[in-house]
């Protein structure tokens, strides 16, 4: 039975070398191209190798804190989906899941507090690697096999032929083939003019065979065409550029010699111009050293006057001690109140507070991807997985910015005293011996005064308790004083008829106002109302125009007659309702009473002459009263008001149905 060859494995040193110069001729869309030159592995699998170990831009460095925390928040915010997490992480999909099972197996040894040698995910002797692509190459044996062998040289020889030495030959094999093609035509021809037909051999081709006829033909119009635009005039053959050095192009050596040289010449030029430069240059140190980074340390928590004020604190606790000492007083209370702080600094060397400790946040996030993954069904109830307090708050985990603790922020107003070793203890008990002990924290505007308000406070003392109200005021001063200064940039713009109401208020108490004055002032108020009420009425109340002194109510129609009226007719009858009500408020509270109107007498008088004239002019008559009203009457007949169209027309030309809705129309408005 043959041997069955499948292709996969290991990559090898040479493998990975021969994909690097094949990426590096045929580009990175060609990998069926790329497989062709290693014997064992596919295109697939070429492509897998690239993409994951050796792309240049594959991160291989150990993993930082930074980047296993951003790990684990994206695979609880988006879990299994390793390509989209690899690219914002800056790893490959396969290191990403790689690590994230590694910090899963570590949370697990963790909480089992057992560390197991057999990892289930390495490999034992004999078993077959799912994902060699993303594992290093293996180096090559001294003694390679022969196809390997073979393979290595038709590589070489394949990536070598950088002269477009196969163009060539295609193109020489082209001109071949078209050659032969010529010489059976000009036979066939020479055949066809002796009388000899040759029948050639056609294949039956479907659809329109493009030999033998012509797609889309267009003949041509009959008539002449000029022809003088297809003269032209043949070129000198230029024989030069058929030589053998033309048709090949240029060399390689030749391009990269014509290179050495321009550089040569420009490094003459710089040693010319820039000696140091060019020194630099030729001995290989770089002209733009990278120089070294700024220290950047946080802002001091602890400024300059605290500093300068504890160091004021003991000096002046130091020169009072040495005062009680030079002048001989020797009591308890001095020595209690002047002990020497010298005694417990030097007996162990101050040293810089421990930072606060700090859970480990990428432990707790694998843990709870554990606990998560590991959960029982819903349905048993009970509690749920106890879970760390986690963070959903973006897309990456949240920094935790540990800060150096201030010991002088820390200390309190004043030392407390707890009776502990090394502080100043209450009043009335015997103070302890400082031999080896840490000293307290330094009290902070002790001013010799350790402990009043624990200790030695008095609060009975009226003296004691006017110093704590002014020590009190004068902090309160001292903070008031630190407030920036007021900004009073502000302008004060009186109205424009403001100036005249402060001189009408400004007269005098004893001034007696006119009772005409206060006869006018009422009377405007009055108009002022009128005018107001006024514009509360209707427009023909305040217009003073003629009102019905009856109202009619026989327009409203019933609600309930049959058939039912429908939408629009119930809308028109709540409005009619609503004019008859304000057709009675007006008649009832605003009759109508008529007033001659003189302004239109004028009007009349020209109206009634205007009629004189025209009488004259067309030789009118006086008509009677009865005779005016027969041809009024008979004018008025022949004209008819159509209500759906809201304009005049002849009687004579309106439809039956259009003088009934004319009569109907005529009907409700009562005329």
């Amino acid at each position: 039975m043959p041997r069955i060859m499948i292709k996969g494995g290991v990559w090898r040193n040479t493998e990975d070398e021969i994909l690097k110069a094949a990426v590096m001729k045929y580009g990175k869309n060609q990998w069926s191209r790329i497989a062709s030159l290693l014997h064992r592995k596919s295109a697939k699998q070429c492509k897998a190798r690239w993409y994951e170990w050796l792309d240049p831009s594959i991160k291989k460095t150990e993993w930082s804190r930074e980047e296993e925390e951003k790990l684990l928040h994206l695979a609880k915010l988006m879990p299994t989906q390793w390509r989209t997490i690899a690219p914002i992480i800056g790893r490959t999909a396969a290191q990403c899941l790689e690590h994230y099972e590694f910090l899963l197996d570590k949370a697990a040894q963790r909480d089992n507090e057992e560390e197991t040698t057999d990892d289930p995910r390495k490999l034992k002797p004999g078993e077959i690697d799912p994902n060699p692509e993303t594992k290093p190459a293996r180096p090559d044996p001294i003694d390679m096999d022969e196809d390997e062998l073979e393979m290595l040289s038709e590589a070489r020889a394949r990536l070598a032929n950088t002269q477009g030495k196969k163009a060539k030959r295609k193109a020489r094999e082209k001109q071949l083939e078209e050659a032969r093609r010529l010489a059976a035509l000009q036979k066939r021809r020479e055949l066809r003019a002796a009388g000899i037909e040759i029948q050639k051999k056609r294949k039956k081709k479907r659809g329109v065979d493009y030999n033998a006829e012509i797609p889309f033909e267009k003949k041509p119009a009959l008539g002449f065409y000029d022809t003088s635009e297809e003269n032209y005039q043949a070129l000198d053959a230029d024989f030069r550029k058929l030589r053998q050095q033309d048709l090949d192009g240029e060399l390689r050596s030749e391009k990269e010699g014509r290179d050495r040289k321009k550089d040569k010449q420009h490094l003459k030029r710089k040693k010319e111009s820039d000696l140091p430069s060019a020194i630099l240059q030729t001995s290989g140190v770089s002209e733009f050293t990278k120089k070294r980074s700024k220290l950047v340390l946080p802002a001091p928590q602890i400024s300059d006057a605290e500093l300068q004020e504890v160091v004021k604190v003991g000096q002046a606790s130091e020169i009072a001690r040495q005062t009680a000492e030079e002048s001989g007083i020797t009591n308890s209370a001095s020595s209690t109140l002047l002990s020497e702080y010298n005694v417990t600094n030097n007996s162990i060397a101050l040293r810089t507070p421990r930072t606060p400790a700090s859970q480990d946040r990428i432990l707790q996030e694998a843990q709870n991807l554990m606990a998560l993954t590991n959960v029982d069904t819903p349905l048993k109830g009970g509690l749920n997985t106890p879970l760390h307090e986690s963070d959903f708050s973006g897309v990456t985990p949240q920094r935790q910015v540990v800060q150096t603790p201030n010991t002088v922020l820390s200390t309190p107003f004043r030392t407390p005293s707890h009776g502990s070793e090394g502080l100043t203890p209450r009043s009335g008990t015997t103070p302890k011996p400082v031999v080896n002990s840490t000293p307290g924290r330094t009290p902070l505007r002790d001013k010799l005064n350790i402990n009043p308000e624990d200790g030695m406070a008095d609060y009975n003392d009226p003296s004691y308790v006017k110093q704590m109200e002014r020590e009190s005021r004068e902090h309160l001063r001292l903070g008031l004083m630190g407030l920036p200064a007021p900004k009073n940039d502000f302008e004060i713009v009186l109205p424009e008829n403001a100036e005249k109401e402060l001189e009408d208020r400004e007269i005098d108490d004893t001034y007696i106002e006119d009772a005409a004055d206060v006869d006018a002032r009422k009377q405007a108020i009055r108009d002022a109302e009128r005018v107001k009420e006024m514009k509360r009425m209707h427009k023909a109340v305040q217009k003073d125009l003629p009102r019905p002194s009856e109202v009619n109510e026989t327009i409203l129609r019933p609600l309930n007659v049959e058939p039912p009226l429908t939408d629009l007719q119930k809308s028109e009858e709540l409005i009619k309702k609503e004019m008859i009500t304000m057709l009675h408020y007006d008649l009832l509270h605003h009759p109508y009473e008529p007033s001659g109107n003189k302004k239109g007498k004028p009007a009349q008088d020209v109206l009634v002459q205007e009629m004189e004239v025209v009488k004259q002019g067309m030789s009118h008559g006086e008509l009677s009263s009865e005779a005016y009203n027969q041809v009024w009457e008979e004018c008025y007949s022949q004209v008819l008001y159509l209500p759906g169209q809201s304009r005049y027309t002849r009687a004579n030309l309106a439809s039956k149905k259009d003088r009934i809705e004319s009569l109907e129309k005529r009907l409700e408005v009562g005329i």
